[in-house]
């Protein structure tokens, strides 16, 4: 059980995004090779136009693992009615490597937030099983993690973790 001060739940992206869960694999996500993500740290879009770099510290090579990153406030947090927008799924991570050894079965789509400030979402699942038949949904929009969790047979995450980014005006990117 997530507790209160819990930056995933400061954050509602347990409630909103998924369930409570109890982490048990330590991931890293870091930017341009040196911009680690933090819960609820700020970046510009402007700094996250390329996929990051995702480690998988924990778990053994035999385990497979599923990246899922999504936007729960799309169109603009305020009213969500499109949420969550999907922006990248990789599956068969082996434990102890990164993302790029995986499937990338939905290409990354760079943060793009128009109205407010979006969190954008980082969950690890465990797989059952190597090369799990993924089921992928046909749009980006409306995606629900955890309909795509429950549809794939994957359990709860095993990691997770967010950050924020607003729409960059002229003056922010000087």
């Amino acid at each position: 059980m997530a507790k209160l001060s819990d930056p995933l739940v400061v954050g509602r992206v347990i409630g909103d995004v998924i369930d409570s869960f109890t982490h048990s694999v330590k991931m890293t996500v870091a930017y341009n090779s040196n911009k680690q993500v933090y819960n609820g740290h700020e970046f510009f879009p402007s700094t996250v136009t390329h996929k990051p770099k995702v480690e998988v510290h924990g778990g053994e090579m035999r385990c497979f693992f599923t990246l899922v990153m999504t936007d729960p406030d799309v169109p603009g947090p305020s009213d969500p009615y499109l949420r969550e927008h999907l922006h990248w799924v990789v599956t068969d991570i082996p434990g102890t490597t990164d993302a790029t050894f995986g499937k990338e079965v939905v290409n990354y789509e760079m943060p793009r937030p128009n109205i407010g400030i979006h969190r954008f979402v980082f969950l690890l699942f465990k797989q059952k099983r190597r090369e799990t038949l993924m089921s992928i949904p046909v749009t980006r929009d409306r995606f629900c993690t955890r309909k795509f969790a429950e549809e794939n047979d994957l359990d709860l995450p095993v990691a997770a973790v967010y950050f924020n980014a607003q729409r960059e005006t002229a003056a922010r990117r000087r």
